[in-house]
């Protein structure tokens, strides 16, 4: 099979043999699939792909061990403290020495690695380069900074917040969510009527710590799982429960309801908008609702949310709208 995206067709042309390698945070792409060696992603979705052809598929936060592959290949993200949180891992779990390769789309800022390698004490070489893409390569070595490091607290809406590089709107509440808590405040039952709520996209955890105060029963879902740990980690910062799941949208949850649904869905993939996550979020939402349940989710006001909503659910209400944001709310049939 063909390397698909840029970044892996610039490594198909290597000569290099990456029999037994890591692959670390990479793209979906069958030519890597379906060749060697094991990933390490904390993607939800690379992740259960990779698993689902019972190749070796590592999440950062899983208790399993990478073992000392003979090499690593560290696919450069457009967040660079994310990139940099991935250089402090690898250095901090790996064998000194250990190969490296870092490759990244020269748009997404790859050639800043030089200065970030330089900034650890690591040496580089360039390898090559070819597809609006370049090829750096290093050895791993010890690194006087804990990975923990990136992990940072904030406050917000009366909370403590956890967060990390790899979060949405790391280190600070977003102006949609912040829109959204207002109409959740006036919208959304009270404690004398708290229920199973789920938080769609969980991010940070604000909104499922905002909920869980409240005294709804939680449960949070997110495919990155930077999110995933971030919730739990502000949950446990507030002395709140709630269940955290790392998942496909609804793919974790088989046939259970909940009696709201809310949502801040993401709708960037990199540099792409991509409305797929959010267009299955809200298609397939009155099956995971409770009679008289309804979503709730904000989003920016050019997005074609209406059209999705008024077919899942035969209409919807607007509750808030500031000019860049809407907050909609879709009651499933029967409960307006």
């Amino acid at each position: 099979m063909p390397a698909e995206t840029p970044v892996c067709q610039l490594l198909e042309r290597q000569d290099a043999d990456y029999r037994g390698w890591l692959w670390v945070s990479p793209p979906r792409d069958a030519w890597l699939e379906g060749g060697q060696g094991s990933v390490l992603s904390a993607d939800h979705g690379v992740l259960q792909s990779w698993r689902e052809r019972s190749r070796p598929a590592f999440s950062p936060f899983d208790a399993q061990t990478v073992g000392e592959p003979p090499g690593a290949v560290l696919f450069w993200p457009k967040a660079h403290a994310l990139g940099e949180w991935w250089l402090l891992w690898l250095c901090a779990n790996l064998p000194e020495g250990t190969r490296l390769q870092l490759v990244g789309e020269n748009q997404g800022g790859i050639k800043r690695v030089l200065k970030v390698l330089a900034a650890l004490g690591l040496g580089c070489r360039k390898r090559d380069s070819a597809r609006r893409c370049t090829l750096f390569e290093t050895r791993l070595g010890r690194v006087d900074i804990d990975p923990e490091a990136a992990w940072t607290r904030f406050e917000a809406e009366g909370l403590t917040l956890i967060s990390h590089p790899g979060v949405f709107g790391h280190g600070k509440l977003d102006d949609g969510t912040r829109l959204l808590l207002g109409a959740l405040e006036r919208h959304l039952p009270g404690p004398e009527r708290a229920g199973d709520v789920l938080d769609m996209g969980c991010g940070d955890g604000v909104l499922a710590a905002w909920l869980a105060r409240r005294g709804h029963r939680i449960t949070a879902v997110d495919i990155n799982g930077f999110a995933v740990e971030a919730t739990r980690r502000t949950l446990a910062a507030n002395g709140l429960e709630g269940e955290v799941l790392a998942g496909d949208v609804y793919s974790s949850l088989e046939a259970r309801r909940f009696a709201a649904i809310i949502s801040n869905p993401p709708f960037h993939q990199e540099r792409s908008i991509d409305y797929g996550p959010a267009g299955r979020l809200i298609r397939e939402a009155p099956a995971h609702l409770l009679p008289g349940g309804g979503l709730l989710l904000v989003a920016n006001a050019f997005l074609p949310y209406p059209d999705l909503l008024e077919r899942a659910f035969g209409g919807f209400e607007v509750l808030a709208d500031d000019r860049r944001f809407r907050v909609y709310r879709a009651p499933v049939a029967g409960s307006r």
